[in-house]
C-alpha cells in the first residue's frame, strides 16, 4: 500500500488486528504495519476468544439479521447483479461492504470515538458489450464519521457507498470516477440458509464456519452511470451475507465459488474449498434453490465441477482455470458457464492488498433432459502469484 499523510489511513495503519475477512469466502487481514497490509487466510489457532464462533443452532430472523452482527468479528453484505439498459447493452456489477471487529487489546485509547469496526468496500462494473472492467475500493473504520453498519436495521455506509432498508426492499448506491449505480432491489425469493443447522461450514475445526443466507432473485431496477453517461437499467441481483469468526485452515489456499440463475426460476450456489495438495476439502458445499423458494443442501459429492481452460492475468500473473462444466447428476443438471470476457480481475492495493477474479458470465446447458439459460457469477481466489507469496 502507498505511503500517505491522510490522517485516516494513519490511524488505520496505526492499528494491529488480525482476521479481517475480505469476503463471505474469505480472506482475512492478519497484521497491519506502518506501511502496508499482509494478508493471508485464517488459521483456527488464532481466533480471537472475545468474539462468538458460526456454531450448530443459529435461529436466523428477518428482517433483523440483515443488520450487523458485532459479536462476530468478520462480516460481509454481497451485492452482484446483470443489468440491461434500454440500449441493448449488458452489464455486470459488484458492490460489497466488509466489517471486521476490533479486540479489546487492539482498540484505540481514545475514549470520545468508537474504534471497535474496520470497514472495507469494493464496487466493479463488467461492460459485457465493450468488455471493460471498471473496479473502486474503500477503506475506512468507525469513529471517523466515514464507515457504519447498524445493529438494528440494514444500513451500511463507507465513504458515500452504502445500502439501505426500504420498505421490503434495499437500496443501493455507489459512484466513482464516472460510474455509478443507483439501484432498487426487490426479492422475489425468502431468504436462503446455507448449509447444515444454521451453520456453513468451511473446515473441520469447531467454529471454523459462518452464518451464511443469500436472496438469490432479487429483482432490479435503477440507474447506472458508465463513462459519465446516464443509463436505466433493469435486471436481477444476488445478495450474500456472511458473518463469522473463523472459517480457513493453514492447509487451505483459495476457493472457487458460483452464484447461478437459471431461467426456470431456479439457483444454485457451490462452492469448492481447495487445499495445498491439490485435492478439495470435504466441506465444500452447495445449496439448489427451487421455483418455489425451497432450498436443497449439496454435499461435495453430489456435484462436479471442470474448468475447460485457462486465462493468465497480465497484471497479477494469476493463472486462473475458466469456462467451466457443472454437473449434478441426481438433479439431472449439466450446466455450461462461460465468463463473459476474461479480464474481471480485482487488484486491491488500496484496501484489503488480495488479487481476485470475480465476473459476470452466462450459462447453456440442460435440466431434466430440457435445455436451460441463465446468468451467474464467479469468484476465483489464491490463483495469484502475489498472493500465494502471502500465505
Amino acid at each position: 500500500m502507498r505511503k500517505t499523510n491522510n490522517p485516516l489511513f494513519s490511524k488505520v495503519m496505526a492499528m494491529s488486528f488480525r482476521n479481517l475477512v475480505l469476503r463471505h469466502r474469505t480472506i482475512v487481514f492478519a497484521a497491519l504495519t506502518a506501511a502496508t497490509i499482509f494478508v493471508p487466510f485464517a488459521q483456527a489457532e488464532v481466533t480471537d476468544n472475545f468474539y462468538k464462533k458460526a456454531l450448530p443452532g443459529y435461529k436466523f430472523s428477518f428482517p433483523r439479521d440483515h443488520a450487523s452482527h458485532e459479536d462476530f468479528k468478520t462480516e460481509w453484505w454481497y451485492y452482484t447483479g446483470h443489468l440491461k439498459s434500454e440500449d441493448g447493452n449488458k452489464y455486470g456489477y459488484e458492490l460489497t461492504f466488509f466489517r471486521s471487529g476490533v479486540s479489546p487489546s487492539e482498540k484505540s485509547q481514545s475514549k470520545d470515538k468508537d474504534h471497535s469496526n474496520v470497514y472495507l468496500a469494493h464496487f466493479a462494473v463488467s461492460d459485457i458489450n465493450n468488455k471493460k472492467f471498471h473496479f473502486f475500493e474503500k477503506l475506512t473504520r468507525s469513529g471517523l464519521s466515514l464507515g457504519a453498519a447498524s445493529k438494528s436495521v440494514l444500513h451500511i455506509y463507507n465513504d458515500g457507498w452504502r445500502v439501505d432498508e426500504a420498505g421490503d426492499a434495499m437500496m443501493l448506491s455507489a459512484d466513482a470516477e464516472k460510474t455509478g449505480i443507483k439501484l432498487l432491489l426487490t426479492s422475489k425469493k425468502p431468504p436462503v440458509i446455507h448449509g447444515k443447522d444454521g451453520v456453513s461450514q468451511k473446515a473441520d475445526c469447531i467454529g471454523c464456519a459462518s452464518h451464511y443466507y443469500s436472496l438469490t432473485r432479487m429483482e432490479t431496477k435503477g440507474l447506472l452511470f458508465i463513462d459519465g453517461k446516464e443509463k436505466r437499467v433493469t435486471g436481477t441481483s444476488w445478495m450474500d451475507h456472511e458473518f463469522g469468526s473463523n472459517q480457513l485452515t493453514e492447509e487451505q489456499i483459495g476457493w472457487d465459488w458460483f452464484s447461478l440463475q437459471l431461467n426456470d426460476n431456479t439457483e444454485l450456489m457451490l462452492y469448492m474449498m481447495r487445499k495445498k495438495d491439490g485435492s478439495l476439502d470435504k466441506n465444500s458445499s452447495g445449496t439448489l434453490i427451487l421455483a418455489d423458494g425451497k432450498a436443497e443442501h449439496l454435499s461435495l459429492s453430489q456435484f462436479k465441477i471442470r474448468s475447460k481452460s485457462k486465462w493468465l492475468s497480465p497484471k497479477s500473473k494469476g493463472n486462473y482455470p475458466m469456462n467451466w462444466d457443472i454437473e449434478i447428476p441426481s438433479k439431472q443438471i449439466k450446466l455450461q458457464v462461460n465468463a463473459d470476457f476474461d479480464s474481471q480481475e480485482l487488484v486491491t492495493k488500496r484496501s484489503t492488498d488480495v488479487t481476485y477474479w470475480e465476473g459476470s458470465s452466462t450459462i447453456t446447458g440442460t435440466k431434466l433432459g430440457k435445455p436451460v439459460t441463465g446468468e451467474g457469477y464467479v469468484e476465483m481466489t489464491g490463483y495469484s502469484e502475489t498472493f500465494k507469496k502471502k500465505i
